[in-house]
């Protein structure tokens, strides 16, 4: 039987289809065909190698079924196979099928597919997914030796979405756009090192003929953070962003001025020191260290992550391992007799089970918290206050930038689709979180003086 297809890519969706990289993410922008060159790259991938099964994702259902699924029924011709609806698949005649699904609830929907044997894996809106399930599906990527095949990953995604600082940190910030870059690591298994290549390919809408003239001037009337990630494919700023004040400008470290991430500068010993914390085990645990200026202006000048080197996987780290790192970590100014102020989650004091986790990471660091105000909105305004520039380009709150999972993750935090004036939770938040119960135990109001908040006992040094 000889069919004929018609399809024609543009040159950014041939890139894709000719990549030979084991992991793809294509597009950055809206209107670059992106779901439409998954679709039929998983076609070609499953009518060139028979009996192959191709996976194709979507963060839910309604998402699959308006996109991904609408597009096979579209295109692929009855002549090669037929949609099952009841499965979500569509089985081409000569065995390969191409599998739809989806992962909303994605700590539990994801085991769904722990016995699939996937050879050609797509993700739909990859920054819509964590990180921890984008490794578990490709966990699932295996094929056997007679089917001559390599698995691929191939996925694709706008900016924004509680996934992008994992995905731009994957993908986007590897290096050269359009390059095969390759990533080492070690297999004990294997007792070798194992190479994966990996591939960004951006798309624009203006790379794709097929898209009408006017769907691209609206994109260009649309705000600018909007404008620049749909039109532009811009990851530093995208659709529902919280921290849209945020600016990170490398030329001016040294003098401080219209950028939030600065060089490192040796502090005065006199301004007041805070330490905040937000606890986690499955997920990261933070602690930020702070340091308070002379017109009230905060500083981030250290921190602790606990993180597995997984976006938004914790350590797994025991409540006394804590305690050590952030004695270990404070112990310059413990020697220099610096005072230090302790806030952290409200949840720590919960006792319900035994000792509250903040009296065993107090009794282990010896460090005196405080219970956070955890007024989410109000939290946020301060944070929003202290990011906004004076006439002058000075904000109220800079990062050293050394404090790099900071840098990482608050900038690209997402509005909640279900609590609009709320970032979304399913996002990397802990340094967030805890830097809000910071900014509560000192408001600020733009265009007032901040005073500084005296502790019994506290001496003007800052010193016990």
């Amino acid at each position: 039987m000889k069919l004929t297809l018609e399809y024609t890519p543009t040159k950014k969706q041939a890139q894709f289809h000719a990549s030979t990289a084991q992991e793809i993410l294509y597009g950055g922008a809206a209107g670059g065909g992106k779901s439409y060159a998954m679709v039929w790259d998983a076609l070609f991938r499953c009518l060139m190698f028979p009996k192959t099964h191709a996976y194709l994702f979507r963060k839910t259902y309604m998402e699959l079924e308006q996109t991904l699924i609408q597009i096979a029924c579209e295109i692929i011709p009855k002549k090669l196979g037929k949609y099952r609806g009841a499965q979500h698949r569509y089985e081409l005649i000569n065995g390969s099928m191409l599998h739809f699904c989806h992962c909303q609830n994605e700590e539990k929907d994801v085991i769904k597919y722990q016995g699939a044997e996937i050879q050609w894996l797509y993700i739909d809106e990859l920054t819509h997914f964590q990180e921890s399930t984008y490794n578990y599906l490709k966990s699932r990527l295996r094929a056997n030796k007679s089917l001559g095949v390599v698995p691929m990953v191939h996925c694709a995604s706008n900016p924004g979405g509680p996934g992008h600082a994992w995905v731009k940190s994957r993908f986007v910030d590897r290096g050269e756009y359009g390059k095969i870059h390759v990533e080492t690591h070690w297999s004990d298994a294997l007792k070798t090192n194992v190479k994966t290549t990996i591939q960004y390919i951006p798309a624009l809408a203006m790379d794709n003929p097929h898209i009408q003239k006017n769907y691209i001037d609206e994109l260009e009337r649309k705000p600018e953070a909007l404008r620049n990630a749909l039109l532009y494919g811009n990851w530093d700023a995208f659709e529902g962003q919280v921290f849209t004040e945020w600016a990170d400008k490398p030329e001016h470290y040294l003098d401080r001025k219209w950028t939030h991430v600065i060089e490192p500068f040796e502090i005065p010993e006199w301004w007041p020191r805070y330490v905040s914390l937000d606890h986690g085990f499955t997920h990261p645990w933070s602690l930020g260290c702070w340091a308070v200026g002379d017109r009230g202006e905060v500083y981030r000048y250290k921190e602790i992550y606990g993180w597995s080197g997984q976006r938004n996987v914790g350590s797994k780290e025991s409540l006394e391992e804590i305690g050590q790192r952030i004695y270990e970590c404070m112990e310059p100014e413990r020697k220099a007799g610096i005072k230090i102020h302790g806030v952290a989650d409200p949840a720590m004091w919960d006792g319900s089970k035994g000792l509250a986790p903040i009296h065993q990471i107090t009794d282990q660091c010896g460090i005196f918290f405080e219970k956070g105000d955890n007024a989410r909105i109000a939290g946020k305004m301060q944070v929003h206050s202290r990011l906004a520039f004076d006439k002058e380009g000075r904000p109220m709150m800079q990062i050293f930038k050394n404090c790099k999972q900071f840098i990482a993750t608050v900038p690209f935090l997402s509005y909640s689709l279900t609590k609009t004036e709320d970032i979304d939770t399913n996002g990397e938040d802990h340094c967030y979180d805890e830097t809000r119960y910071f900014l509560m135990t000192r408001p600020y109001t733009p265009g007032e003086p901040v005073k500084r908040k005296e502790y019994a006992g506290h001496d003007p040094l800052g010193r016990w």
